[in-house]
């Protein structure tokens, strides 16, 4: 049995500084594709895929949603292994990608990605993404939904509840060589 003992108030203020933190440093424009993975489990302090929390994913998300609405981000909510790892997104940003047919659950896809489908004005679920930056609570993996190439960003708010938060941008990826020139501003 899963025991929630985190406050909701400090759960939400936690996800708000990480999405501002990670908007910055990754320089997101409006437009921008920003990939979520989060146990929810384990910001509850449980292992991964334990204790689905639909009440902390609700809190988070709902951090996440307003920051990215505000600034014009797209948010992509990955879905846990038994969807293969599918991406929950509006269909606005989801121009060019197939859809799948899956309907997010707290024990069969995650509660951070049900939120999402219940949330979402025009919810689809696409099996793959290719985002500008990534945020990784509980060590979700969500690596194979970025750019090339991606780059590690270091957190200062690196903690939603217990969970463990990493992050990545991505910046294009070099060519040319020896005696190519690169645009400093695109590292």
């Amino acid at each position: 049995m899963c025991s929630v003992e985190i406050k909701e108030k400090t759960l939400r203020e936690q996800a708000r500084l990480t999405i501002a933190e990670i908007a910055s440093k990754a320089e997101l424009k409006k437009g921008s594709v920003l990939v979520i993975g989060c146990s929810t489990s384990e910001i509850v302090g449980s292992k991964i895929g334990t204790c689905s929390a639909p009440e902390v994913a609700k809190e988070v998300f709902g951090a996440f949603y307003d920051y990215a609405r505000e600034h014009g981000i797209h948010l992509a909510v990955q879905c846990c292994e038994h969807l293969n790892r599918a991406i929950v997104i509006e269909r606005v940003a989801a121009a060019g990608l197939e859809t799948v047919n899956a309907v997010p659950q707290p024990k069969a896809g995650g509660s951070m990605a049900a939120q999402a489908y219940a949330v979402f004005a025009d919810p689809v679920v696409v099996e793959e993404i290719k985002a500008d930056a990534g945020i990784d609570i509980g060590f979700t993996l969500i690596g194979m939904h970025l750019k090339r190439v991606a780059v590690p960003v270091r957190l200062e708010n690196n903690r939603i509840g217990k969970a463990l938060v990493v992050a990545a941008r991505t910046r294009p990826k070099f060519i040319g060589g020896a005696r190519a020139v690169y645009d400093e501003t695109m590292l």
